[in-house]
């Protein structure tokens, strides 16, 4: 009897300047079960992603060099098989300029502060339609 090899774990990639939210997030979605890779700057995450591919992505607004929401732009430029697999995280979302931008991208949006269990259920939201999609077994 043939079996078939185990389901490697879901891959996030976390991005994010703030070193204790990301240990934070690492080891909570760690104890879920998933992969996650983690970067501090928006450059970072990039040169990641052309090496080691996300199931899921989380992003700062708020990066260094580069804002989380242009990040995203080039993501889906370079990998568009990605929308629909990031989710912003910002305790701006009320900003002008970040609605204005939510107004032509449509993506999850995690509102800082959150609760640890909101980033899980998207995470997990985003693996079980790629599932019933049959995207993951590819």
């Amino acid at each position: 009897m043939m079996t078939s090899p185990p389901r490697r774990p879901a891959t996030v990639l976390l991005v994010d300047d703030e070193a204790g939210l990301r240990r934070v997030l690492e080891r909570f979605l760690e104890r879920h079960g998933y992969r996650v890779l983690s970067a501090g700057t928006a450059e970072a995450a990039y040169d990641l992603l052309a090496s080691e591919m996300a199931d899921a992505l989380l992003l700062d607004i708020h990066l260094p060099t580069m804002s989380g929401l242009a990040l995203y732009l080039a993501i889906i430029h370079r990998w568009p098989g990605l929308d629909g697999h990031i989710a912003i995280m910002t305790g701006d979302a009320e900003a002008e300029e970040v609605r204005t931008w939510l107004e032509h991208h449509h993506c999850m949006v995690i509102r800082k502060p959150f609760n640890l269990q909101q980033v899980a259920e998207w995470v997990s939201s985003v693996l079980e339609r790629d599932r019933s999609t049959g995207a993951m077994d590819a």
